[in-house]
């Protein structure tokens, strides 16, 4: 059993699973993570798509959660430039929702919670900057603009996933955890893999990171009461070929108090959400209603024009926050804040639960949970991961544009849309992928779309990646861009190597 007993089984691969596999590995332990799915399939790739503090947070007076946040914005942002980048984020002023001294005084406490070293600060708009879609509002007072970071968010998690298994943790996919009892000081775990192959195995401790599942799992697997709850609250998105020019991202205000992001969104698009609907039980139902779909379109039709039609929508996509419940009647309400749960009474193997978190405060979750096991465990090393890259991250001392620029320099056979994803998405590590290539020849097969086989390869052997939508979906947005042709071409390809 010696290959079979681990010092932490992690169970959830999703962002928070991930980055506590990575944090335990670094700290020296022998770690194994399971994810019954693949990796981001569900919360984790259905975000924003931002790293941010949480300008709204503030008015439910969440400073603790705003500082924490703002503070890991500068440690991602330094950790991952090549998918972490700078975002402007302009706010449309509407009197008749905030007054402009509040607006004022949220952007100045969120210039001020945490030391900001790479974002510039927030200011009033530059009314030529606005784009002529957008509805000036009859007050005069064009709006404010402040900074937030922009993040591939199921890359994060993968290469989350991929820094964790260099660091020595076993990452299983589509293998689920089915049972776990703790025996004589130990967790004893059965995984099963979707064919049905099972293995058991030891633990000296269990970390529950189940993400909307995180209730079930402790009823059904472990079949113990849970101590507190997570509360599922579904965001929803849509996505449209692009209303604006620019760079810059809006938030909304909206006319029931709530605010809606309009991203930039894969240089054709523009990514629109979120929704926060009270979602029942079953954390497998993840579609967006007409309501809210309604409600998206309503939302952006106060202050773009011409209004959006619902037959616009390329793409929608929906997600289940399981926040902390704290107990609050609005779902806008509750806490985005995480809450760790240590079992570990005497004489039983430690078990660590977490509710709620969010992408920006991944690392610090894994921090503070590892150190939560420190205090119960043998064997944890120090914290480490402040100041380390994700793979692919550091990128020389340049910023990603100047590293772009370069690579395409350095390969001018790579057309410069081809060469600016693979920077994007590989960073510094896009020398792996393109080792002995002199040719698009030598990338094998063109699947279509700017999809090769080299890439397919690539995503299969080192990021887990076995279907065509973990490849068109979670580990790129390709999925927007190629044809049906190529999906079939993969499929294919996929299927016979």
């Amino acid at each position: 059993m010696a290959d079979n007993l681990y010092d932490l089984l992690v169970v959830g691969g999703g962002i928070n699973g991930v980055g506590i596999a990575r944090d335990a590995a670094g700290r020296g332990l022998k770690v194994l993570l399971c994810e019954q799915h693949d990796l981001a399939s569900a919360t984790s790739s259905a975000s924003t798509k931002l790293i941010h503090g949480g300008l709204r947070y503030l008015e439910h007076f969440a400073f603790h959660l705003v500082h924490e946040s703002l503070a890991e914005r500068e440690i991602l942002l330094h950790a991952a430039p090549h998918i972490v980048r700078p975002l402007r984020i302009v706010l449309p002023h509407a009197p008749q929702r905030r007054p402009q001294w509040m607006i004022r005084l949220g952007l100045f406490l969120y210039d001020h919670l945490a030391r900001r070293k790479a974002l510039p600060p927030s200011g009033r708009v530059d009314p030529s900057s606005e784009p002529p879609e957008l509805v000036p509002d009859a007050s005069g007072v064009k709006g404010f603009e402040y900074s937030d970071c922009w993040v591939d968010d199921s890359r994060l998690v993968v290469l989350s996933a991929r820094d964790a298994a260099e660091r020595g943790a076993e990452i299983l996919t589509r293998c689920k955890c089915s049972k776990a009892v703790r025996e004589q000081g130990h967790w004893r775990a059965i995984l099963q893999a979707e064919d049905g192959a099972e293995r058991q195995i030891q633990a000296r401790a269990l970390a529950v990171v189940a993400g909307p599942w995180v209730n079930r799992f402790l009823a059904d697997a472990l079949e113990m009461p849970a101590k507190a709850h997570a509360r599922l609250v579904k965001g929803s998105h849509i996505v449209v070929p692009r209303i604006y020019e620019g760079d810059q991202a809006y938030l909304l205000q909206n006319d029931d108090g709530r605010v809606v992001f309009v991203l930039p969104y894969e240089d054709e698009f523009s990514l629109i959400g979120t929704t926060e609907v009270e979602h029942p039980a079953d954390p497998a139902v993840e579609t967006i209603t007409p309501e809210e779909t309604a409600y998206l379109l309503r939302a952006v039709g106060r202050f773009f024009s011409p209004p959006l039609d619902p037959g616009e929508i390329v793409w929608s996509f929906s997600g289940l926050r399981p926040l902390f419940d704290d107990a609050k009647a609005s779902a806008s309400s509750v806490t985005r804040d995480y809450r760790l749960a240590l079992d570990a009474s005497a004489g039983n193997a430690p078990l660590l639960t977490v509710f709620g978190g969010k992408l920006t405060t991944y690392r610090r979750l894994a921090e503070h949970a590892l150190d939560r096991l420190k205090t119960v465990m043998e064997g944890v090393g120090p914290a480490w991961s402040h100041d380390a890259y994700l793979p692919g991250g550091d990128l020389g001392g340049k910023g990603f544009e100047a590293f772009a620029q370069d690579l395409a320099a350095e390969h001018p056979w790579l057309p410069s849309d081809l060469a600016r994803r693979y920077a994007g998405a590989y960073g510094s590590r896009v020398t792996r992928l393109l080792d002995g290539a002199a040719g698009l020849e030598d990338l094998g097969q063109h699947l279509g779309g700017g999809l090769y086989e080299a890439e397919v390869r690539h995503l299969r052997q080192n990021e887990w990646a076995q279907t065509a939508r973990d490849i068109l979906w979670r580990r790129s947005k390709l999925g927007l861009h190629v044809s049906g042709a190529t999906v079939e071409n993969l499929e294919m390809w996929l299927a016979t190597n």
